[in-house]
């Protein structure tokens, strides 16, 4: 598989495996130890986590299924997410959830995280969601004072909009690698927000979140009209269904959109690689374009 290069020393499979819902897969570490090694195999070698998912319960789950073989640790790029604090058994005394991006709050997280995977370090670190009350200061104090020690090797952002991104870009003496944003055939704020622009100015390769808008693409009647069309092409360029094209749409953009597939069942993972070896012409990227918006170009 095709990989994405971030720094001179780190690079991301193309296709991204999501652990948002692992805790509801109902796995043993057995079986998710098969499910990390079929993924492994597939090429897929990023494994994208979150402090917060399954109410702080994922990181665990998948540290026990890597501790059954912890060589393959070695194969693989462990990417998390912090900032924000829950309301529920973890931060059982809070009234509500809230976002924490302090020096404070992102260190204690990240040693937690490592913990729960038991692992030394992480490949990535991305701040989970903008926070209105961030301090940019503090938050590149904790990115230095984490990189020094070994705990994080880069440093990324999800969710946050240009400005946002440049503001703590401006703090920092390194480059942020990424911006995690939700992008898909259906979804498509960040290309027409800056978001995807300033990420390609600064040559910094996107992951995208919920590539098949949460499964609503297959469902949701305001879609018919684009699942006609990625039918419509399937056939054309030889896609089994139509998740592979709405794949191969993002793929198919010069920003290096890696999409993360938050599966269990690996026919899902699967469909996911068969993408990478699909072609969309600059013409049917513009048709399903359409599909997707209701109307053709300006």
């Amino acid at each position: 598989m095709e990989r994405i290069q971030l720094t001179e020393d780190l690079s991301f499979s193309r296709i991204i495996h999501g652990l948002w819902r692992l805790n509801e897969w109902e796995m043993t570490k057995e079986e998710r130890l098969e499910l990390i090694e079929a993924c492994l195999a597939l090429g897929i070698t990023t494994f994208d986590h979150a402090d917060i998912y399954g109410d702080y319960t994922n990181e665990r789950l998948f540290g026990e299924a890597l501790a059954l073989k912890p060589e393959l640790r070695d194969r693989m790029e462990i990417v998390t997410k912090t900032g924000i604090k829950m309301k529920g058994n973890h931060f059982s005394d809070q009234s509500l959830s809230f976002y924490d991006t302090t020096k404070e709050h992102i260190i204690k997280q990240v040693n937690r995280s490592l913990q729960e995977l038991g692992v030394e370090y992480v490949d990535t670190l991305l701040i989970h969601r903008p926070d209105p009350l961030m301090d940019p200061n503090e938050i590149a104090e904790a990115f230095v004072e984490l990189k020094d020690a070994g705990k994080v090797r880069t440093f990324g952002l999800s969710n946050h909009t240009p400005a946002q991104q440049s503001l703590i870009q401006s703090r920092l003496p390194f480059m942020l690698v990424t911006n995690q944003l939700e992008l898909s055939v259906s979804e498509l704020k960040h290309f027409e927000d800056g978001s995807v622009d300033l990420c390609h100015e600064n040559e910094m390769p996107l992951m995208a979140w919920s590539p098949l808008a949460g499964g609503r693409l297959f469902k949701d009647e305001r879609y018919a009209p684009l699942r006609e069309k990625l039918a419509e092409i399937a056939e054309k360029i030889g896609a089994k269904k139509i998740d592979e094209v709405a794949y191969a749409w993002l793929l198919k953009h010069p920003a290096r959109i890696m999409p993360i597939v938050g599966s269990g069942k690996i026919e899902r993972i699967e469909s996911a690689v068969r993408s990478t070896n699909l072609s969309l012409t600059r013409e049917q990227w513009f048709e399903i374009l359409k599909a997707s918006r209701g109307r053709d170009v300006d």
